[in-house]
């Protein structure tokens, strides 16, 4: 009988991906350019890259970012929430059609992460205890619709290669929930139902977020379709006693394994 597999820190799932990586490589020429970022529900944002490493966001100033593109003229931009502790966040700039997707994200502090399931359900609370919050909108003075949620994932089963040694398939099961399971590497053996959204970018290009609440993690994907490639990050801790973030990049060859349609009535 073999052993029960055990769940991990995230500082220890970026020491397993790292290796031979299939991330994409960081988008370059950037310094310089400088994008406003007009929000659907009121409100703006600026966003300077001063250079290939730190960027201005609002009054904050040399920011250490990572920047791909996994399609021409769309922009994925992650880095640390200046404005609040142990939170991200990540830019999805579509700078062909003028939209945009921002994602806030924040994992709990230590006393949320030990609250158990049971009295989180008890007190009416999410299961995960890690936050996030979307907002879209248009950049610059562009005319256009901004991105939005979407069911197009739903009833895929997919298969992602991060690298020689890590392998996962992910359920895309409803608006809520996906299902995923470690087929080979660090996690081999683990599987788990976390909760997840899914945002339209633009054809077969979506941004695909999850909250798992087990060990406190929030993943921020690209998934091209039509490229069949990955790209985002995974934030966590780096260790059990949280005391540091480990926000690492994390990329995928894709494989669409089938869609599961149900019968109507």
């Amino acid at each position: 009988m073999s052993s029960e597999a055990i769940f991990i820190q995230v500082g220890a799932l970026a020491d397993g991906f790292a290796p031979q990586s299939n991330t994409l490589e960081k988008q370059n020429g950037l310094a310089g350019k400088r994008l406003t970022l007009h929000f659907s529900n009121g409100g703006t944002a600026e966003c300077q890259f001063n250079d290939e490493s730190t960027l201005n966001w609002g009054e904050h100033q040399d920011i250490a970012y990572r920047a791909t593109s996994i399609r021409p003229e769309i922009l994925f931009v992650d880095f640390l929430d200046p404005a609040r502790e142990n939170a991200t966040l990540t830019l999805v700039a579509d700078c062909r059609k003028g939209g945009f997707t921002l994602v806030y994200g924040k994992l709990p502090d230590e006393t949320q992460a030990r609250l158990d399931a049971f009295s989180r359900v008890e007190q009416g609370l999410p299961l995960t205890a890690v936050e996030v919050e979307f907002r879209f909108g248009t950049l610059d003075d562009a005319i256009a619709t901004p991105p939005g949620f979407t069911d197009e994932l739903i009833g895929m089963r997919n298969m992602y290669i991060y690298s020689p040694t890590e392998r996962y398939e992910h359920i895309y099961l409803n608006d809520n929930f996906y299902a995923w399971q470690c087929l080979e590497g660090v996690e081999k053996g683990l599987a788990d139902v976390d909760r997840c959204h899914y945002v339209k970018v633009t054809e077969q290009l979506y941004l695909f977020v999850w909250r798992e609440k087990i060990i406190p993690t929030l993943g921020v994907v690209m998934i091209d379709l039509q490229a069949k490639r990955t790209d985002g990050k995974i934030l966590g801790y780096q260790a059990n006693d949280f005391a540091a973030l480990s926000n690492f990049a994390v990329g995928a060859y894709a494989q669409v394994l089938n869609t599961t349609v149900y019968p109507r009535g």
